[in-house]
């Protein structure tokens, strides 16, 4: 198994906490309510990309002080 290169600046670990989720296009037009709910919970969209096959999308919520 392949490592995949991560798909987002590597400062954005400094500031965000971030979730890539990767999937098929046809699966993604399907996660409506699920990208709904992750919006509902703090997350923001911060990018999609096609990747060969996969669509990437990165969600991100600014990290709080411990």
């Amino acid at each position: 198994m392949t490592t995949k290169p991560t798909p987002y600046p590597p400062h954005w670990e400094n500031v965000a906490d971030l979730r890539v989720f990767r999937t098929t296009a046809q699966e993604w037009e399907k996660l409506i309510v699920w990208r709904t709910d992750m919006r509902k919970r703090g997350w923001k969209l911060l990018k999609v990309s096609s990747e060969e096959t996969e669509e990437v999308a990165i969600f991100g919520r600014t990290k709080t002080k411990e």
